[in-house]
């Protein structure tokens, strides 16, 4: 693809542990252009003029505003209310980590707790991708509004969550999926957000997202697929925005190739 046609990246720092500097390169490899994003174009609402289409890469805010909001096309990949975990755990619930999952509320799941069968502990967590509070174990017996941030971070006590049985992972993979197909992968710790190494197209992880999208809708052209090794072998974590997730250790060189390959295909 020649650099008039390439997109302009619009990368926003200090945001990934990278701080996007691999991609930066790879943008660059490519013939695409970079803009680096501001704040301060959040305080009328108006982005630069940008001729040609524009890819945000960033806070999962930022991108969905830019989803939601702003001119440029395509702006940012985070369709947000399509990576709701009500939206698309029914289409792929027997290929889930914890497929006995429930749906409820903050209020509704202090007022009457988890159920009994998950066992003494259960995994709480939003069912917004835009994660107001973060996922986290809780005692069954002694879930609380405190104990789900209410009122720190969210103000809405019916906000719809998701109450999972404590499962062990084992590890967990990054895949990167634009146009309909796995591209990229790595392995990641969530905890502490290390990335792992990239991992090519015939490794399990990636066998076991390309089987996920037959049964999947596609939520985006371009999103994030997280799965994980857990007691049942290798199983779907979650789905995220392409715009505000960490690529990790993905091969960035792959991904740019693939998302100018999809918007030259879209012009």
């Amino acid at each position: 693809m020649t650099a008039g046609t390439a997109p302009t990246w619009a990368l926003e720092r200090g945001v990934f542990s990278s701080g996007n500097e691999t991609l930066r390169a790879a943008i660059i490899r490519a013939g695409g252009t970079i803009l680096d994003w501001s704040d301060a174009w959040l305080a009328d609402g108006r982005l630069p003029d940008v001729p040609g289409p524009v890819v945000f890469h960033g806070s999962l805010a930022n991108a969905d505003w830019i989803a939601r909001e702003a001119q440029w096309l395509p702006g940012a990949f985070c369709a947000t209310d399509r990576f709701a975990c009500s939206s698309w755990h029914p289409a792929v619930r027997d290929l889930l980590l914890t497929p006995t999952s429930v749906f409820t509320t903050v209020s509704e799941l202090v007022a009457t707790g988890a159920p009994e069968a998950f066992g003494d502990r259960v995994f709480v967590r939003p069912d917004s991708p835009l994660k107001p509070f973060s996922g986290r174990v809780l005692e069954r017996a002694s879930i609380t509004l405190e104990s789900l941030d209410y009122g720190f971070y969210y103000d809405d006590a019916d906000l719809p969550v998701i109450v999972s049985p404590v499962v062990d992972v084992y590890a967990e993979w990054r895949l990167v999926v634009v146009g309909g197909t796995v591209v990229a992968g790595s392995g990641y710790a969530a905890d502490g957000r290390t990335a792992g190494a990239s991992i090519e197209a015939d490794h399990p992880a990636r066998r076991c997202g390309a089987s996920v999208l037959d049964s999947l809708p596609l939520p985006e052209s371009a999103f994030i697929m997280d799965v994980g090794d857990g007691p049942d072998g290798l199983r779907l974590i979650e789905l995220n925005p392409f715009s505000g997730a960490d690529f990790y250790g993905c091969d960035s060189d792959t991904i740019v190739d693939a998302v100018h390959r999809l918007r030259s295909a879209a012009e």
